[in-house]
């Protein structure tokens, strides 16, 4: 369940950490087995007792050795992958990921939607897995709350009757732009930034004027910044 290819085969996913296992109990998400240590299984009895699922206690030093993570003093979990279901995008504002690579980027970009109130991303096929233990782990539980649909950028947005907000180095100032109250926010490749044809689609460039000399911004960053911005 750790790589992509075994996820898809069997349409599972693993959680690790107490924190975003808890979240995970309190989600709508079918959880099919949870190994946990004694002190985990006993404050989080009641929250498990609504749950059908197949528990194994067990402790630190094993579930280090079935995850991903050094050190794990809590719990470990497999879930059922959601079906990839077109979100419709109405009097809110929603994300569009055009080939964000980085799986911590992505969950960190999930986490900052999520302390926004953003509850639906739509991303490229080329984007990384929402389900990849990485991103798993850096949205810190917000993967339970923000919902993602997979699929051509390009065809969605053709679609699409609310403003589009781009991200580039050349566009207006974020700070001077006048936000409608819904729309789609475009965030960028973390190298080559908005490709081409999604470009022809933005209805509005924005970018986030530098004082410095850096390059440019992480993508997660630019996305809190913005955001930021929409909902000031």
């Amino acid at each position: 369940m750790q790589l992509k290819k075994y996820r898809k085969e069997e349409q599972c996913f693993a959680i690790e950490g107490a924190k975003s296992v808890v979240e995970l109990l309190r989600s709508d998400f079918d959880v099919l087995w949870l190994a946990g240590t004694s002190s985990f299984l006993e404050v989080h009895g009641s929250l498990l007792a609504k749950r059908k699922i197949e528990i194994v206690e067990t402790n630190a030093s094993e579930l280090a050795q079935v995850g991903t993570f050094q050190t794990n003093d809590g719990a470990i979990a497999v879930a059922s992958i959601k079906p990839n279901v077109a979100l419709e995008v109405r009097d809110e504002f929603a994300l569009l990921l055009d080939d964000i690579r980085d799986p911590g980027n992505l969950g960190t970009i999930i986490r900052t939607a999520d302390w926004y109130g953003v509850k639906k991303i739509i991303a490229s096929e080329e984007t990384a897995d929402f389900y990849n233990p990485k991103v798993v782990h850096a949205t810190m539980g917000s993967f339970c709350r923000v919902q993602i649909f997979y699929t051509s950028l390009l065809q969605y947005l053709s679609d699409a009757s609310q403003p589009v907000y781009g991200a580039f180095l050349d566009g207006d100032n974020v700070h001077d732009i006048e936000f409608s109250k819904s729309g789609l926010l475009v965030i960028g490749n973390e190298a080559q930034g908005i490709s081409k044809v999604v470009e022809k689609k933005v209805t509005q460039r924005i970018t986030i004027p530098k004082r410095g000399g850096a390059e440019s911004l992480n993508a997660s960053v630019a996305t809190a910044i913005i955001l930021d911005n929409v909902f000031r």
